[in-house]
């Protein structure tokens, strides 16, 4: 509209003061054209004959535009307070609550605006609030549920895991003597507790080994992943992670294992968004027990790249053990392959040949092999409806099929090792490849 317009509306509002609808146009064309001081007249003019809502809100834009955020909050909050879930006035509320850097409160704000319409989208509050492609919201669960969630008690122990001799060393000096003698450790000073890495290709039983280091000394064990700590709203992360090591203070003697343990504690440097490094802040606290003592909490971090590891996390104090969890030993792949088979249709297996046959597979590598055999007795099965027993032979075959996984892990690894090794990080992979540097 053009001042014409305007000068006609201020015209007819001189013969009728008190036409509502009139004063709001004038208004509101006021405010479109920013027109601050004229709108805000406007607007209180109308204000002090009736209680009308579209004015309140013109009002409060008025406010938020000139920057006077806490009168455009304490008009929206008395709106909303009476009861009005109006999404226009509740997104206006968590802008100016964000501009007071009132962030918690902000959230809550949007999540009612959610609450009306799932569909909804506005920028400024999505790349404020929300954290770029966490996951998806879900529902809060009872206190209860949280504990019987994470907390277990192992029934396995390291006569469970086969090889890993070197492994299991590492840990039994950091985890296990330091719980079964404490007051030898006391005696020097030494905490009960603290951090150990594993690192290694994927599929190579580093969460089996965490479990059954619990096992091994009685203690609880409390499993988590990054679904369990990130959150889509800003902050609500670190109070995940923050929950979680409470969990573990709460039931001493415990064994907290984080896996995937490089997407929470990725390098700061390559991080963009602010919410990530908060996230890393946080872990760093908690690591370091700053609040609340960690005496008694002995977490293990597992990590197939430890060098996307922020290298704060390896300083003394947090992991200062890094072991390395190479693909399992001729002797491991067999008793792994044994153990697999067994109550399943088989002939006589040839199980150190296997053993042989698999060199540098995980795991998970020779589940998959098993399953690959399975799959081809089932098709001959069907014709009779008879399982057919699984044969050397047919293990073999599965095996040409499918390569060992690891291969890629290594060919990454070798050239960590090999140049960016100048603390000797990575000289146990180097030991494994049998490479002297």
């Amino acid at each position: 509209m053009n001042e014409s317009t305007i000068d006609s509306l201020r015209e007819a509002l001189k013969h009728s003061p008190n036409n509502t609808p009139l004063r709001l146009l004038l208004a509101d064309t006021l405010l479109g054209l920013n027109r601050l001081e004229e709108a805000e007249t406007e607007y209180t003019q109308v204000l002090k004959f009736v209680n009308d809502t579209k004015a309140k809100i013109g009002l409060a834009k008025v406010f938020y535009r000139k920057g006077n955020y806490s009168a455009c909050n304490v008009i929206l909050e008395e709106f909303i307070e009476s009861g009005r879930a109006d999404i226009e006035a509740l997104v206006l509320y968590a802008k100016g609550l964000l501009k007071e850097n009132s962030v918690a409160k902000a959230i809550d704000t949007y999540k009612r605006v959610l609450g009306i319409d799932p569909n909804f989208y506005d920028e400024e509050l999505d790349s404020q609030l929300r954290v770029k492609g966490g996951p998806t919201e879900s529902e809060p669960e009872e206190e209860d549920a949280y504990d019987s969630r994470f907390l277990q008690k192992p029934s396995i122990n390291f006569s469970d895991v086969g090889g890993m001799d070197a492994v299991k060393k590492e840990i039994e000096l950091k985890i296990i003597k330091p719980l079964l003698h404490p007051e030898l450790y006391k005696a020097y000073g030494k905490k009960i507790g603290g951090g150990i890495l594993l690192y290694g290709p994927p599929g190579c039983g580093k969460t089996f080994l965490a479990k059954a280091t619990a096992g091994q000394v009685n203690a609880r064990f409390i499993s988590v992943g990054l679904s369990d700590i990130l959150d889509m709203w800003v902050g609500n992360s670190e109070k995940n992670l923050h929950e979680i090591f409470e969990l573990a203070r709460y039931n001493t003697p415990c064994i907290l294992f984080i896996d995937e343990i490089d997407a929470l504690g990725a390098s700061r440097s390559d991080m963009k968004q602010s919410a990530g490094r908060h996230l890393i802040n946080q872990f760093l606290q908690e690591l370091d027990g700053i609040d609340t003592s960690n005496e008694g909490v002995l977490i293990i971090g597992a990590t197939n790249t430890p060098w996307n590891l922020d290298p704060a996390f390896r300083r003394p104090g947090r992991f200062d053990r890094i072991v390395f969890v190479p693909p399992p030993d001729e002797a491991t792949r067999e008793s792994i392959l044994k153990l697999k088979l067994k109550n399943k249709p088989i002939d006589a297996i040839d199980y150190s040949q296997l053993a042989r046959k698999t060199e540098n597979y995980s795991g998970a590598d020779i589940d998959a092999v098993i399953d690959i055999a399975i799959e081809l007795k089932l098709e001959s099965s069907f014709t009779d409806g008879v399982p057919k027993p699984i044969e050397t032979k047919d293990l073999l075959n599965a095996v040409k099929k499918h390569k060992a996984s690891t291969q890629e892990w290594f060919t990454t690894a070798k050239n960590f090792a090999m140049f960016a090794n100048d603390s000797g990080l990575y000289d146990d992979i180097l030991s494994y490849l049998k490479i002297k540097k």
